[in-house]
């Protein structure tokens, strides 16, 4: 039964919905809608001007509509007056094919056709900076290897506290919060879900967040690599595939009998074993999606840091439980995909992991040999598996030459994110820079 947006508001005290959409560059948009409207807004929609943000839109298109999820709307714990709820974005009757919820939504519907039901986890890293993002927000964090440190925990409760309680108060199964590898930088884990909830979750987890730090006189960034010389915001994600959606879930599609090969070893069925193969065969495509900014690439192509690594991938390979590759199978049943950072859309991040696993089972893709060595210390041994790309126009060329990864993102969104994000570099490399200044103004 579809839940009733008004009736929702007069149950719980709500006086307005923000109604909301992510665009292509990932940037959450909304429309602040009376409860008293919230009734015709559910029906049908809140207008937009598409052209206003970065979907590749004109300003001849008709109006753009937010059709509001009623299932997924969640009342503001900081603010119980309002409620957010993300919208699928509609023109003229038809669903705006570029737009990112919808590309989603119609990969797993694709998934579901053939009986398979992706769930996700992300963690989600966070930086807290000073409200102007200069500095980090603790002059005290300071340590050389500053991962769970206690101390700084403390120093910054209030804020973890807050946000951990209301992931708790939205029923997420909120289990751990800690300091992350680099100074000022936090992750926040709650539990899996099927791949459209995590999206809303991880949408509505960094609006949650960036309010939060905001109220507490701080700035929360998801900035791949925000402060130079620390360890950058990852995403990695946790994927398993299984027979029905939600709570009907009874079977873990990937999880196999342990045998031998690479693959067996660690508990991973035959089908899990060709959705991780199609990851490894897209992954250099896949970076376009998943590390989505100039800066991403200072992230995973990084130098050592101040704590003595990366934690970012910057090869294509695979391993069982070790944290220096792109992909991990830390236990049977799923594994877990490193290269996401946090700039990453929170739908196009699980649709791309749809359509890679997709066209991986579907060619019964070969994910290649499994690599158990340390990558930080001896990766320099590794001479056949491909590099990651090294900016953000290698990797939107290696998107735009997998004709296939294309296709079942829908050619509507690829040509619009390609055309969108080439915009993008060609601004990057038009601006002048400090660099160029102090090494070529005497030459």
């Amino acid at each position: 039964m579809t839940t009733d947006l008004a009736a929702f508001a007069k149950e719980k005290g709500v006086k307005y919905f923000m109604i909301s959409f992510t665009d292509l560059f990932g940037g959450q948009r909304a429309k602040l809608v009376p409860a008293r409207a919230i009734a015709d807004m559910q029906e049908d929609g809140a207008g937009f001007a598409g052209f206003a943000t970065w979907l590749d839109l004109t300003p001849a298109h008709p109006d753009m509509l937010a059709v509001p999820d009623p299932e997924a709307v969640i009342q503001l714990p900081w603010n119980k007056e309002i409620a957010w709820v993300p919208g699928n974005c509609v023109m003229e009757g038809e669903d705006v094919a570029q737009a990112p919820r919808n590309v989603l939504r119609r990969l797993i519907k694709e998934a579901a056709d053939e009986g398979l039901h992706v769930k996700t986890g992300i963690e989600a890293e966070f930086f807290l900076l000073t409200p102007e993002g200069e500095e980090i927000s603790d002059p005290f964090d300071t340590a050389e290897k500053p991962c769970y440190d206690q101390q700084a925990m403390m120093r910054r409760l209030d804020v973890i506290r807050e946000i951990s309680d209301y992931m708790l108060e939205l029923g997420w199964g909120a289990y751990q919060n800690d300091h992350e590898d680099a100074n000022g930088q936090w992750e926040m884990n709650w539990d899996f879900d099927d791949a459209l909830a995590t999206a809303d979750k991880h949408s509505f987890f960094k609006f949650m967040a960036k309010s939060v730090a905001e109220k507490h006189g701080f700035r929360a960034t998801f900035m791949p690599k925000p402060v130079e010389g620390l360890t950058g915001n990852g995403c990695h994600a946790h994927i398993s595939v299984w027979d029905a959606p939600g709570k009907d879930a009874s079977v873990n599609v990937f999880a196999g009998e342990k045998g031998e090969g690479d693959i067996a070893e660690l508990g991973l069925s035959e089908q899990g074993g060709h959705f991780l193969g199609g990851i490894m065969k897209h992954a250099s495509a896949l970076a376009a999606i998943t590390n989505p900014t100039v800066n991403s690439y200072k992230r995973i192509n990084a130098p050592r840091t101040m704590s003595g690594a990366t934690w970012a991938p910057n090869t294509v390979t695979w391993t069982g439980n070790n944290r220096t590759h792109m992909v991990r199978v830390p236990g049977p049943g799923r594994f877990e995909l490193r290269l996401p950072d946090g700039a990453v859309n929170p739908y196009l991040l699980q649709a791309v992991i749809i359509a890679a696993g997709l066209s991986g089972i579907r060619t019964k893709a070969d994910p290649g040999p499994r690599h158990d060595i340390d990558m930080y210390a001896e990766g320099h041994t590794i001479t056949d598996a491909p590099k990651l790309p090294l900016n953000m126009l290698d990797a939107l060329r290696f998107y735009d030459q997998d004709e296939e990864l294309k296709s079942m993102m829908g050619e509507e969104f690829s040509n619009a994110y390609m055309k969108m994000k080439q915009q993008e570099w060609n601004s990057f490399v038009n601006h002048f820079s400090r660099w160029e200044k102090d090494n070529t103004l005497d030459i």
